[in-house]
């Protein structure tokens, strides 16, 4: 079979339609973080607290929402589920300028805020199992190559464009843009035309198809009750119950949860108070510019990590990998905090989040490696379903913890910086000299 080139996935016009409207949907997404985060900047300027307090509206949907969206999305057709999410957010954000802004309190956006993130959880259901239904089959390794290259990367490009957009617009006019966004990624959603409709032209079938749809949302409609009930009940307790179990029968995989809690935990205790810290340090206007600019250089090195880990890393123990990532990580860490607070020099900090993110990438890439060398096919599903509320768990609580010693117990952002950069230093040096109990095992 001949070899597809990316020239020709252009050829198909809904990959196109869908692979443009991404990228326009990637900017948004990075403009509406950029945009919240300078809301709350404006509202509560150092407030770590309401930092975690938005962030814990952004994620709390993954419990409760994700596996009801799952549910559905494979019910209901994709592309109309789509667009609907894209207008649908698209004047959910237009109610935080028109409306929301009047008032000087922070409480009201974050209803807003859990609406329209539990509803991108239908959106990325369906962006997941769309691209199966617009492209060949010999196209689609391709396809999904090239879409997931390109969302990655727009990602990272779009962070400073964002955080200028804001500082240039303020957060009104940020909030119209990022609201025009989800309305344009709607209109080129809607003109894709389903792939299973373009093989058939006759107008019988068009009309057996769509009877055929009617009758999928009436049947979905009568069990939707139900359905929501039982997803609920076990979105997020079922699935720690079940992530416990296989915890305790599946004692190979204890090392790689701990390492996940603890990467997790880190990331938590870091991800509002680095916030904080940066807008201190650098007397930002909005708070939205510096930290747009060293989310784009930590992506890059994350990015530039994985391809240079994936090519020359086959070969390295996998432990070895992780604990020098881990050991590297909190070491530039700490380096780029002090940095930062001595000098206050921006290029200085960007290049050690560049380097920052070219050490950290190896320690994800090498633990989802070892669950899928481990784990049997058939319990894959249920561990990383369990993972999931691990991770994220674990990330709210020490969220929480280091906003609350931040903001009430007055405790310095640099500390609990050094802190959590000097723990993951002395974590990935103690694994690194822990002896091997059983050499037959990958794991610790």
């Amino acid at each position: 079979m001949k070899p597809v080139k990316f020239t020709e996935i252009f050829e198909e016009k809904n990959f196109l339609y869908l692979w443009v409207g991404q990228i326009i949907s990637q900017f948004g997404d990075r403009l509406n973080q950029m945009a919240l985060l300078a809301l709350v900047y404006e509202r509560a300027p150092g407030s770590s607290l309401k930092l975690a307090q938005l962030i814990f509206f952004i994620i709390i949907p993954v419990f409760f929402i994700g596996p009801i969206a799952g549910a559905y999305t494979d019910r209901w057709n994709r592309r109309q589920t789509m667009i609907v999410s894209d207008i649908s957010r698209g004047l959910i954000v237009l109610l935080i300028p028109l409306f929301l802004l009047r008032s000087r309190s922070l409480l009201p956006v974050f209803p807003v805020v859990f609406l329209m993130f539990s509803i991108t959880r239908f959106f990325l259901s369906s962006k997941l199992g769309i691209i199966p239904d617009l492209v060949s089959q010999n196209k689609l390794l391709l396809a999904n190559s090239l879409s997931s290259t390109t969302m990655t990367t727009a990602s990272i490009l779009s962070l400073p464009l964002a955080g200028f957009l804001v500082v240039w617009l303020g957060v009104r006019g940020s909030f119209y843009i990022d609201s025009l966004t989800f309305f344009l990624s709607a209109g080129l959603l809607f003109m894709i035309r389903p792939f299973l409709l373009k093989e058939y032209e006759g107008l019988s079938f068009r009309i057996r198809f769509k009877h055929k749809q009617r009758r999928r949302y009436k049947e979905s409609l009568i069990l939707v009750g139900r359905t929501i009930e039982k997803s609920i009940k076990f979105s997020l307790w079922g699935q720690i119950k079940e992530g416990l179990t296989h915890l305790v029968r599946q004692k190979e995989i204890h090392s790689v949860f701990k390492m996940f809690f603890l990467l997790m935990a880190g990331l938590g205790a870091v991800s509002t108070v680095i916030i904080v810290f940066i807008q201190k340090s650098f007397h930002s206007v909005t708070g939205t510019k510096e930290v747009g600019l060293l989310g784009m250089f930590l992506g890059v090195g994350l990015l530039l990590g994985a391809l240079i880990y994936g090519r020359f890393g086959q070969r390295m123990n996998k432990n070895k990998a992780i604990s020098l990532s881990l050991f590297f990580s909190g070491i530039l860490l700490c380096v780029s905090v002090i940095l930062t607070e001595r000098a206050a020099s921006f290029p200085l900090t960007a290049i050690s989040a560049f380097a920052l993110g070219i050490f950290a990438s190896p320690l994800a890439i090498s633990l989802y490696t070892l669950l899928h060398e481990t784990l049997p096919e058939k319990m894959r599903g249920r561990i990383f379903s369990s993972l999931e509320v691990v991770i994220h768990f674990s990330f709210l609580v020490f969220m929480f913890l280091a906003a609350i010693l931040a903001e009430r117990f007055h405790v310095p952002e640099v500390w609990i910086l050094l802190c959590a950069g000097f723990l993951f230093a002395v974590c990935g040096l103690s694994q690194w000299t822990r002896p091997r109990v059983d050499r037959r095992q990958k794991l610790w």
